[in-house]
Parts: structure tokens; sequence; C-alpha cells
């Protein structure tokens, strides 16, 4: 924590206050919250960023999607645009936003929306000549106008809620007694070899109610990079000149998967949007090189003259162990409220 952290702790206090007695008037039914005839799956966290809920909600999709009619709903962060907004073909990630983009780009299937609102939104979906059978909420534990039916939490590996403290001293967006409302409770970004012990010692830390339960997942990283046109294995990139470029909240994983020494770094804020002298920095540092980066920064950086070199890597969750148990949790969820419309 540094010092400038530590000062602001009378504002952390005050932070924590306010949205206390916010989940409180929420909780005793002062503040409403809108319900909907339909299954809604909130994935989100208590802290800010980084906690991997865009690997999380592509898990759900995969789950989901060849069963039901699956809808995202995100606010679009730092898009440039306002309002409901349903992804279509001339959409873009200025238009809705870096995340809802990729999943739009990726899966087919689904019905991809933005609403800052998040009841304006569903209400929206719902009004569809065909409409979803479920939604799925992207960061919204927080968001609660919408009284999800299924609450996933995340918190990352190393660096858990159970160890945070209040905005601004800390990173938490509310007190970590919120974590009461999740169903399931995900830990995130693990390494692969997590001891039984280890785990023990995090679900204590943690103080799960009896009705919650833990998981564990790692980030897999896929064995090849993509471009537009081509694919090419990693193990094939072994004494090639590469540019390393990311612009999310953690990026050192990405880095560590795939740097040798020579390698050229560039490390931009999360939801970075980049502009023409950003593009001119890149092209003047990956001269003779390939430029690879994550898939959320892909998509801003598609059409910005960088096609021959820019490749992305992708992610997935990977669960460690308990995968068809949170599997089974999902789908009768799902299946139930389905069943009950």
């Amino acid at each position: 924590m540094n010092v400038l952290r530590k000062i602001l702790f009378p504002f952390a206090i005050l932070y924590g206050l306010i949205t206390s007695i916010r989940n409180f008037l929420f909780d005793k039914g002062v503040l409403k919250s809108a319900s909907f005839d339909l299954p809604v799956i909130a994935v989100g966290n208590l802290s800010v960023g980084g906690t991997g809920k865009t690997p999380q909600i592509e898990y759900l999709i995969r789950l989901l999607q060849d069963e039901y009619r699956v809808a995202t709903l995100s606010r679009g962060y730092k898009r440039e645009s306002a309002g409901f907004i349903l992804a279509h073909a001339n959409s873009n990630a200025k238009i809705i936003g870096d995340e809802p983009f990729q999943y739009y780009q990726k899966f087919k299937k689904i019905q991809v929306a933005v609403d800052a609102s998040r009841v304006n939104g569903i209400e929206q979906l719902l009004s569809q000549k065909l409409p979803p059978q479920v939604v799925l909420l992207d960061d919204a534990y927080q968001h609660r106008k919408v009284k999800a039916g299924f609450y996933v939490l995340l918190t990352s590996y190393g660096d858990l809620y159970a160890d945070d403290f209040m905005l601004p001293t800390g990173n938490l967006r509310e007190y970590k007694s919120g974590s009461k409302r999740a169903d399931v409770v995900v830990v995130t970004k693990c390494p692969t070899a997590v001891s039984k012990t280890e785990r023990q010692l995090i679900e204590a830390k943690l103080k799960l109610k009896t009705n919650q339960q833990l998981f564990f997942t790692t980030i897999a990283y896929d064995e090849c990079i993509y471009s537009s046109k081509e694919q090419i294995n990693v193990a094939d990139l072994v004494g090639r000149d590469k540019l390393l470029l990311a612009g999310i909240a953690k990026p050192e994983s990405f880095f560590a998967y795939l740097q040798a020494a020579n390698d050229v770094t560039m490390v931009y804020p999360d939801h970075h949007q980049f502009t023409a002298n950003d593009i001119l920095e890149i092209k003047n540092k990956s001269k003779n090189k390939i430029i690879i980066t994550t898939e959320k920064d892909f998509v801003r950086l598609k059409g910005c003259g960088l096609e021959d070199q820019l490749y992305y890597l992708p992610i997935k969750s990977a669960f460690l162990s308990g995968e068809d148990l949170f599997r089974k949790k999902i789908m009768n969820y799902v299946g139930t409220s389905t069943r009950n419309r």
C-alpha cells in the first residue's frame, strides 16, 4: 500500500459506509431490484479489474449456447455510444466496447447487448422477436437494480478480496461481506499446482457460507496465435523477433507465457483506446517483428494498419477441480428456471 493510499484511508471508510448503506437498503427492499422471468446469471467481483471476468463469461457461453438462446449484457466500458445497443454487422469495439465486441465476433449463436442500465437492457432484449432464454450479466455484481437468479463471484489468486480493503486505500468496490450474495466463488488465475492444504487455507480465509461453494481455476493459453488470415503454433515462435503488447489490467502472465530474452514489450492501461500516436510508436518498435497481443486488445487494434504483423493469443478459464459440479449447478439453475417460466 503506497503512502497516498494510506493518506486516503478516511475516504475509504466513508466509501465503505456509503456502499454498506446502499446494500442494506437493497437487502431490506427500500431500494427496489427488478426480477425477470428468465434465468439471469451475474458474473463479477468485489475489486476493480483483473479477476478474469471475460474468460468466465466465455466459459458460460460455451456451456449454454448449444441448448439455450443466450444473451450477454454489459455496460460497454469506454464505448463511444450511449443507451441500449444490440451488436450487429456494423458494430465495432468503439461502439459497443472491446469485451462485448470480442463476444460478438467469437460466438455467432448468441446475442450481445450493451446498456448502462441493466434493467432497460434486459427489457430491450426480451422485446426482441426471438428473445433470449438466458441472460449473462458481465461485471454486474454491484448492479443491484437487477436481482439475478445466480451470482458468480470471482477473486484472483494472490489478490483475494479477503486480503483487500475499500477504495481508494485498497481495491474493493464494497466490503467483503458483499461476498455473501454469491452462489459460487471462483478463485481465478491460480497456478496449476495449488495444493489441497493451500486450497483449504484460502477457503478458511474467504469464510464462505455453508450454502456457497468454492472453485479454483487457472488461465489456459491457446497453443496457437491467430491473425485475421492465419495461425501459428506458439512452439514455432522460438527464435522469432516479437513485440508483445497488452492493454489489460494484469498482463504479467501473458508476457511470461510468450516472452523471450530479446522480445520488446509494450504496456498500456486496461481498455486503452489506441491513438494515432500510439499506432505510430507501435509501428516504429515492431519493425521486422510480429506483434502479439491479447484478444481484447486485438479487437481494438483491428483496422489500424497493423494487419500484416498483428496476432492475438486466446485464453480460456480452466477448472483445476470440481468442473462437473460447477457445470451441474449452472445447468440445474438454468434448466429449473426455464421449466418454471
